[in-house]
């Protein structure tokens, strides 16, 4: 066999090889998760099992659910403490065998903030536990795993949901195991945002809005208002203490810091953070303790809409696009996809438009990051004593499809649960996909 021959063999082979990795890989049961409330705050808070992978014949459907039991408790007596947690951000251990859900408005009932489940077998999840009433901490909000197992959560609110706030720390049996700082600060610190990079003894979190000051605290009588919050915190890990506070935006009017993420492999340790009041995206750099904006999402302002809120962003491990949820209180939302390969000068590729009502909040990667999947749903202040967030959606998944570096809608899946749920429509807020 000649030379040419023998390299034709083992092109042919390789590509053979390639093939068969490619399709085993899309084989992979991709299971999506979806934590969501009955809008009516009837029925338990629950987790939705979505079968998510493509090849299947089921992909798109509601395969079961994972409800909140019944048996749980609340200090007030309106509920068993099941309902009206308004279900909120998830979060997946590292070892990819938990899932934890958050219910930011738990404390307005005196109930557990946050929930455990047992996803070893994805599609049949096992409840696990309930743990941290609001004593110190309230209005759960962001998660991220540590690599021994547990998580840190970001909690806005302190006791009484105002500042300060905390990061509660949970073990590798998902129990509290302690709450951070030790001696909070009292500068509006109501961390929403957390990021964590452990090899570099990092964490991360962004200050949002004072949670209390947003409820009808005297319905009637005392009307809640936006009190936003604008600075990212930087953390020394091991130490578990906050050691930089870096400003964003203008200081007296503050652009309400809800999303940062550290970008991957960045060898700066640069984050990015949404600033959703003045409609920009900053690069933070964590070391030099400074934050600039990068990117104005005021040119996407729609003619008689609300002006465009940057919500929630996920970067790829790559390090090299990242997605965003635009938000305009319930009106045509959009998400946008941008090349990030220059840190400081973002640059958009594509927008895509989900449509009338649309109110994206909430999105994540594919574990192949072949896909985009996004919650159509931010916050509906309806339980008592109400409040002044009324940034509704449309209750749909919606699902992107990456094709040639562009984002485009995945025409097959179709999962509205306005529509799907049998106990009502129903409000989806977090969401995870995972694979076995």
């Amino acid at each position: 066999m000649g030379k040419s021959s023998r390299c034709k063999l083992l092109f042919a082979v390789a590509a053979t090889a390639a093939a068969f990795l490619s399709s085993f890989v899309a084989r992979a049961e991709d299971t999506l998760f979806v934590w969501a409330g009955d809008a009516a705050h009837k029925a338990p808070d629950f987790f939705t099992v979505v079968d998510f992978d493509k090849g299947s014949s089921t992909y798109g459907k509601i395969l079961g659910y994972a409800p909140l039991p019944k048996w749980l408790i609340s200090a007030i007596p309106l509920s068993n403490g099941s309902i009206g947690n308004e279900p909120h951000h998830v979060g997946v251990s590292a070892d990819k065998k938990v899932l934890a859900g958050g219910g930011l408005l738990s404390i307005l009932r005196g109930q557990n903030q946050n929930f455990f489940w047992d996803i070893t077998n994805p599609r049949a999840p096992k409840f696990l536990k309930a743990n941290t009433l609001p004593v110190t901490a309230s209005i759960a909000d962001e998660y991220v795993p540590k690599q021994g197992g547990g998580f840190f959560t970001t909690f806005m609110g302190g006791a009484g949901g105002a500042a300060p706030g905390r990061v509660v720390e949970y073990d590798a049996n998902y129990n509290e195991k302690a709450q951070w700082p030790l001696v909070p600060p009292l500068d509006d610190f109501n961390p929403h945002g957390i990021a964590i990079d452990e090899a570099h003894n990092l964490l991360l979190t962004s200050d949002f809005v004072c949670p209390l000051h947003t409820l009808n605290v005297v319905p009637g009588v005392v009307y809640g208002e936006i009190e936003p919050r604008g600075s990212v915190r930087v953390w020394n890990l091991a130490k578990r203490t906050i050691t930089k506070k870096i400003t964003v935006g203008d200081p007296n009017n503050p652009p309400g810091t809800i999303n940062v993420e550290l970008i991957p492999g960045d060898p700066q340790l640069r984050a990015y953070v949404t600033g959703v009041f003045d409609g920009r995206l900053y690069l933070v750099d964590t070391q030099a303790g400074t934050a600039k904006p990068v990117v104005d999402f005021n040119q996407f302002a729609l003619p008689g809409a609300s002006k465009p809120w940057p919500h929630l962003f996920k970067i790829n491990k790559a390090g090299t696009r990242l997605a965003l949820t635009l938000n305009y209180k319930g009106l045509a939302g959009k998400v946008v996809w941008l090349d990030i390969e220059d840190r400081a000068h973002p640059r958009i590729i594509n927008v895509v438009d989900l449509g009338a009502n649309a109110g994206p909040h909430y999105l994540t990667f594919s574990p192949t990051e072949d896909r985009v999947v996004v919650a159509d749903y931010f916050l509906v202040q309806d339980l008592f004593p109400s409040g002044v967030v009324r940034a509704d959606g449309d209750h749909k998944i919606h699902v992107l499809d990456i094709v040639g570096d562009q984002l485009v809608r995945d025409p097959r899946f179709d999962l509205d649960f306005n529509r799907d749920i049998p106990t009502g429509p129903a409000r989806p807020h977090g969401i995870a996909v995972v694979s076995k």
